[in-house]
This record gives C-alpha cells, sequence and structure tokens, in this order.
C-alpha cells in the first residue's frame, strides 16, 4: 500500500514537472519582454523593424506583423499580430496608406500604455494617380537621406518610452545615420556618371530614390505590385523601352515577374531584380542578407542597367 502511495506521488511530480517545463517556454515566447525587461517593440513591415533593431539593440523584443516573404501593401494582421499589438509599448508605422490597417487597429490601442510612431510623418509627400485617385508614394525608406530622418522618429519613440536607456538608443541611432550617410555617399558616387537615366519597374515604389539621385522612373504597375495594368498602359510601356534603347526592366522578389518577363521579351531587353524592400524571403534572412547589403545590391544591378562608369 505504501509502495502503491509512493509510486502515485512519483508519478504525479512527473507529470507536473513536464508540464511545467511545457508551459513556462510557452508563456516567455508569448511575453518576453515582460519577462526579460525588454520593451516590446512593434514594426510593420521590414525596414521598420531592422532600423528599431539596430536602436534598440539588447534593451528591445522587435516583431515584425508584415511576415518574411510578403508584400505589406495588402497585409492583414492576424488575431496574434492584434494580441501582439496591444502588448506593445511602442509601435512603429510607415505611414502614408502603406498600413491598410493601420487606423483601424490603432483606434484600439490606449495611447496611456502604448507609443505610436508614424516614421514617415512629415516626409512622404511625392503624388501620384493610380485608378484615376491620387494617392500618396509611401516608399520613402529606399532613399538613405529619408531613412535617416526615420530613424530619428524612431529613436525618438525609443527615448519617449524608456528614458532610462536614452543614451543608448540615441549612440545606436547615431552609428546607424552614418551608415545610411555612407550609403548615400556610395549612390551618388556610383551613379554620377551613367548612360541612361530612365529605370523600368514592377511597381512604382523607386520614387524616392530616383528623385534623390537624378533617375526617372517608370513602373508597369502603381503604388502597389498587385495592381493590375491596362493593355494600353503596357502598350505605352513597350514603346518607351523601344525609342528609349532600354536594356534591363527590373523585377521583384517579393512578386511574380510574369510583368517584367512580357515586357523584356516584347522588346529584347533582359530583367534584372531590384528589391523594394518592402521585406526579405526566409532565404535571404537565412542568407544573412539586411537593409545595407540589398541597398548595396541594388546599387550594383542600377549600375549594370544604366551602365554607369565606375
Amino acid at each position: 500500500m505504501k509502495r502503491t502511495t509512493i509510486t502515485t506521488i512519483f508519478i504525479g511530480a512527473i507529470v507536473i514537472i513536464i508540464a511545467l517545463i511545457i508551459i513556462i517556454p510557452w508563456r516567455e515566447a508569448v511575453v518576453p519582454s515582460q519577462e526579460s525587461g525588454r520593451l516590446t517593440v512593434t514594426a510593420s513591415f521590414y525596414p521598420l523593424a531592422f532600423f528599431a533593431q539596430e536602436i534598440g539593440g539588447n534593451f528591445a523584443d522587435v516583431a515584425t506583423i508584415t511576415p518574411a516573404g510578403i508584400e505589406p501593401h495588402d497585409y492583414e494582421p492576424t488575431t496574434q499580430d492584434l494580441i501582439r499589438i496591444e502588448q506593445s509599448k511602442l509601435i512603429i508605422l510607415n505611414g502614408g496608406g502603406l498600413e491598410a490597417w493601420g487606423d483601424s487597429v490603432l483606434q484600439n490601442t490606449d495611447p496611456k500604455m502604448t507609443k505610436v510612431v508614424s516614421a514617415g510623418e512629415g516626409l512622404i509627400d511625392r503624388q501620384m494617380v493610380e485608378g484615376g485617385e491620387t494617392i500618396l508614394d509611401p516608399h520613402i525608406w529606399l532613399a538613405p537621406m529619408f531613412a535617416e530622418k526615420m530613424v530619428d522618429a524612431i529613436m525618438n519613440g525609443f527615448v519617449d518610452v524608456d528614458p532610462v536607456n536614452a543614451d543608448t538608443y540615441r549612440a545606436n541611432a547615431n552609428i546607424l545615420k552614418q551608415k545610411l550617410v555612407n550609403l548615400d555617399i556610395r549612390y551618388r558616387q556610383g551613379l554620377k556618371r551613367c548612360a541612361s537615366d530612365s529605370i523600368v519597374t514592377v511597381h512604382s515604389a523607386f520614387g524616392y530614390l530616383a528623385a534623390e539621385y537624378g533617375l526617372k522612373q517608370l513602373s508597369i504597375t502603381g503604388v502597389s505590385p498587385d495592381a493590375e495594368p491596362s493593355l494600353k498602359q503596357i502598350d505605352d510601356l513597350v514603346k518607351f523601352v523601344r525609342s528609349n534603347n532600354i536594356r534591363y526592366i527590373f523585377f521583384e522578389s517579393l512578386t511574380s515577374p510574369k510583368l517584367a518577363q512580357v515586357i523584356a521579351e516584347e522588346t529584347g531587353a533582359q530583367t534584372l531584380s531590384l528589391n523594394p524592400l518592402e521585406g526579405l524571403t526566409k532565404n535571404e534572412i537565412n542568407a544573412g542578407k539586411d537593409y545595407f547589403t540589398a541597398m548595396d545590391e541594388n546599387l550594383a544591378h542600377l549600375q549594370i542597367a544604366l551602365e554607369c562608369a565606375p
């Protein structure tokens, strides 16, 4: 009888221990910042998350709403995303209409508990007509000097919610901004002497970058890569490519290359990738690619397409 009781107690203890082993890590995964002391920071998509992690360093637990390999224009947050947003101390958005869900979600955010930063506020000023409607072009992160100002806005958000570590956030932001200054210098030098100044892209993501470095952008679709161009738009673009001797049509890693291939086949041009950095694929992340390596790759591909002198 005693042996049976001891056995029962022993088995019960093992069950409890196993349950604790299973439950505790799960709880840590759901609310890591509450148990680690780090700030829970949520960014809407990749570039903002990258900037936030560089600024926050070890003091921040940064998550991205838009999953790897998905472009953010039409992404809708999941229930898990909404829980994460509600638990966040700092939420970072781009603005300019990029986050279709932004307004509706943030109406339910308590400003006393959560700081919301719109990193593109006051910067997004390019307008374009799409489907007969005038809309804003939100792709400011592709121009390094605009990205530098976004970093300031994100840094200020960190300082507001965690003033104790303000010096660290400012120091990290200054390092990041210097990298952006150096990137801008590489672009200005690399695109200074080119045979052409026109780029043809899948969607209108490169307007700020083009304007910054004296280039002209023509796109197959509009601000969203999912928009369908009309036959007239395609015909006009084919005529432009032929008359201006455009040698390369740029495609993107997160969207189908079909449209770029159609234009290329029709005109005898080649295709080449140009990354709008709306997100990275899992393979790119695993290979160690980040904002700066992707931007340097973009520069190299622009130099090829525009026939730039070394």
